[in-house]
């Protein structure tokens, strides 16, 4: 495929290396002066000149929509995906005639969520428990966190729209949520002006009871979810590679590039299955956006 990536941070220079890997021909738009060979400083110029098959958006949370709607504009038939959250708040969607569009919440095609999502098909599931932590000063290695997007409200930083992947995936798995309640926000002495600790409990389609928790805090670092259904309990440790069913561990050897490599061989081979469309991209900002209310009204939210 030909594609375009726009933005050159440390999530669209993943993008390049593994298109690359796949055989693709890749064009990046940035503004910034990067080591790369093949760069443009103007989305339209390089739309009509590479003539992309696959645009990733990869540039910060903010800029999503409006590099959304210079696509649209520019009338862009082909293969859209957005990196996660789709945008920095829920908007109406331009009128567009792009081919698809994704949003890229790759932890969906994590082998562990897919084999959590075939055991708990089968059963009836009472209890879920996420959980994600990771000290944002060690986050990105090299880099000030203090001047990354994570850190500013205004942006598009804080845990809910950063760390959504959980958001995306407990809908993934459990369908729409009935009600919610949720607190949260800024409590550590990290320089920053986004939230850093949230935690909501919510009501699902396929679960009745339902905890998430996030932080920039843990400096152990850990992503895991624990389900508990009227059989088995599983617990997916999605930074250790291993899944427990009950007391049997099984081991995965896997490396932080197989889900977003698997996400864009998804795209190339027009596997739908396990990617996020857009509208389940908005319904992610839509819960978001519920849970913010929750907090700030110090209520449930019921649908």
């Amino acid at each position: 495929m030909n594609c375009l990536v726009v933005g050159y941070g440390s999530i669209g220079a993943r993008h390049v290396r593994l298109l690359k890997q796949l055989n693709c021909k890749v064009a990046v738009v940035s503004k910034r002066e990067i080591m790369y060979p093949l760069v443009y400083k103007d989305l339209k110029d390089a739309v009509l000149k590479e003539k992309p098959d696959y645009i990733i958006i990869a540039n910060r949370t903010y800029e999503h929509y409006a590099t959304f709607l210079q696509l649209a504009d520019l009338g862009y038939k082909g293969i859209l995906l957005v990196e996660k959250p789709l945008f920095h708040r829920a908007v109406m969607l331009p009128t567009n005639s792009f081919k698809a569009v994704y949003v890229g919440y790759n932890l969906r095609l994590h082998p562990l969520l897919i084999e959590l999502s075939k055991i708990i098909a089968k059963e009836r599931v009472l209890y879920a428990q996420a959980y994600v932590g990771q000290y944002l000063p060690e986050w990105r290695p090299g880099t000030d966190y203090r001047h990354c997007y994570s850190a500013a409200a205004k942006e598009g930083g804080g845990v809910l729209r950063d760390l959504s992947h959980e958001v995306d995936y407990l809908l993934w798995l459990f369908g729409s949520w009935h009600r919610l309640v949720a607190i949260g926000g800024k409590y550590s002495n990290l320089e920053i002006s986004s939230e850093d600790i949230y935690s909501i409990m919510l009501s699902m389609e396929n679960c009745p009871v339902v905890q998430l928790n996030l932080n920039y805090l843990d400096s152990v670092g850990r992503r895991e979810i624990r389900v508990i259904t009227e059989n088995n309990t599983i617990q997916a440790d999605l930074v250790g590679n291993t899944l427990k069913i009950n007391h049997e561990i099984i081991s995965y050897d896997i490396d932080r590039d197989h889900t977003y490599l698997m996400q864009h061989c998804a795209v190339i081979n027009g596997d739908e299955r396990s990617l996020c469309h857009i509208d389940e991209g908005m319904a992610v900002l839509n819960t978001i956006k519920a849970i913010e209310e929750s907090n700030g009204e110090r209520r449930w939210i019921i649908k």
